[in-house]
């Protein structure tokens, strides 16, 4: 239970704990004020109220003169007269004190009360006591004759209502409860107040760090606070592994460019060695027969995916490293109808269907060839036979649109946010593919201002790539006859 209720105290924010601690704290140096100074006060209170009571008490029995006067007629038996009471004992047992006064006999005989409605004062007993919601102190008082010499006693009962005085009690008593209830909440406020003071260099650094996270920009700076204390020193220490990051940052950037740089030289350089090789082993495999043309032929293929691995290579460096090849105004439509009649010779029993209209941009015809050619072999490996694979293009306001759709078993969702990455190749590969075709198509789209997305990631329903690149300003016109490019018709099907 106590391990439970502190792993709850410790999932609260800091300034929740400290104001609440402080609160808690104040709460219980107020409840020992409280009963102090409480059971201090109700003491006094209840003393007061028995001295008041025995001083009326004793007043009462020092101006009551209580007389007996013969009766006319008396007997002869001696029958007592009748007794007299001044001053009257309205004067001591006003309704306003809520007392009540009894005279008895030493029998306990009642003989007077005052007033008539109040109750009885119990038995006479020596000291004060509570009797029927009463205070009451008992009184012995003498009777005198005419002539004032005292020929008896009686008992006087003087009693005084405790209830006015429970009340101011509970008066008392209550407004202690409030002050300490308000005192906690005043205590919870003012350290809710101070925390959240004490914690804004905290939230002030968070916010700072969110904004260098958003940024990924360790350059900037974090507030450093005022005060000489554990958040300064954390404030600096967050600067200095600011600054670290920062370098770090640096250095593997200028590393990483001098990679690219190198990458990008070295494919350029491998190219025309590659083409020499190729020329050669291209002679030889007409040439020999037999196992040497077999060994020559396989050399072939080989270096051919080598030249295609080095094209790649080059093709993303050029990427990475921001160089920009010459572009001239290209239409979509076009590059299609050339990559499909490329393909149509390859696809293994494929239905390429075209639907083409003007899409013209400005960009490197070579690299649209080429992202173009990528997203249908991506398409062409990753089907079965019999697959229909439909292909788009059109103007949609300031965007050229290319997209292509296949009906075959679609993207696996768990490799989907991860298929534009560099070497990344799905379980339906079947050998010629390095994993870079769908990289080089985003490094294409995006060096041209583009983007390209995957619209459909539902297992089972196909997948459907768009690429949108920025349409060219004096593009063909819009309203250009649909299908009709140079000659070539909309519903062009390769199998």
């Amino acid at each position: 239970m106590g391990s439970r209720i502190s792993a709850r105290f410790d999932r609260l924010p800091i300034r929740v704990r400290l104001a609440g601690v402080s609160a808690l704290l104040t709460f219980v140096i107020l409840c020992v004020f409280a009963i102090a100074i409480g059971s201090l006060t109700v003491h006094r209170i209840r003393d007061d109220f028995d001295n008041q009571v025995e001083a009326t008490a004793r007043q009462l029995r020092t101006q009551l003169r209580i007389s007996e006067v013969p009766r006319v007629n008396e007997s002869p038996t001696g029958s007592r007269g009748v007794l007299e009471v001044e001053p009257r004992l309205e004067a001591f047992a006003s309704p306003q004190d809520h007392a009540a006064i009894w005279i008895l006999t030493l029998g306990g005989r009642p003989v007077v009360h005052e007033p008539s409605s109040a109750r009885s004062l119990g038995a006479p007993e020596s000291g004060a006591r509570t009797v029927n919601g009463y205070r009451v102190i008992s009184l012995l008082v003498p009777i005198r004759n005419l002539v004032g010499e005292p020929i008896g006693q009686l008992i006087v009962q003087y009693g005084r209502r405790v209830s006015d005085t429970e009340a101011t009690v509970a008066r008392v008593e209550l407004f202690l409860l409030l002050g300490v209830l308000a005192g906690t909440v005043l205590a919870l406020a003012a350290g809710m107040m101070i925390a959240r003071r004490a914690m804004a260099p905290i939230a002030a650094l968070t916010s700072a760090a969110a904004e260098i996270a958003r940024t990924r920009d360790p350059s900037r700076s974090v507030p450093q606070p005022k005060a000489e204390d554990e958040v300064s020193e954390l404030s600096r220490t967050l600067q200095g592994m600011l600054h670290e990051l920062d370098s770090a940052r640096e250095e593997t950037e200028a590393m990483l460019t001098r990679q690219r740089q190198f990458v990008a030289d070295a494919s350029h350089e491998l190219r025309t060695p590659l083409t020499s090789v190729l020329a050669n082993l291209e002679l030889l495999a007409e040439s020999l027969h037999g196992d040497q043309g077999d060994a020559a032929r396989s050399a072939l293929r080989s270096s051919q995916r080598m030249r295609r691995l080095v094209a790649d290579l080059l093709l993303l460096a050029r990427t990475d490293v921001g160089r920009v090849v010459p572009r001239e105004p290209c239409d979509l439509a076009q590059v299609v109808v050339e990559a499909a009649a490329e393909l149509g010779p390859v696809s293994d029993e494929h239905d390429i269907v075209l639907d083409v209209h003007p899409a013209v941009v400005e960009a490197s015809r070579d690299e649209i060839h080429r992202l173009t050619i990528n997203l249908l072999e991506n398409a062409l490996r990753h089907t079965p036979a019999g697959t229909r694979i439909s292909v788009q293009t059109s103007t949609v306001g300031d965007q050229a649109v290319l997209v292509v759709q296949d009906n075959g078993p679609g993207v696996p969702p768990e490799l989907a946010p991860r298929l534009f990455e560099r070497f990344v190749r799905g379980a339906g590969d079947r050998g010629g593919s390095f994993g870079l075709g769908l990289a080089i198509v985003r490094a294409v789209a995006e060096s041209h201002g583009g983007t390209v997305t995957l619209e459909s990631v539902k297992e089972g329903s196909g997948a459907r790539f768009v690429v949108r690149l920025p349409a060219y300003r004096s593009a063909v016109r819009s309203d250009a006859p649909r299908g009709e490019i140079e000659g070539q018709p909309s519903g062009l099907v390769h199998r």
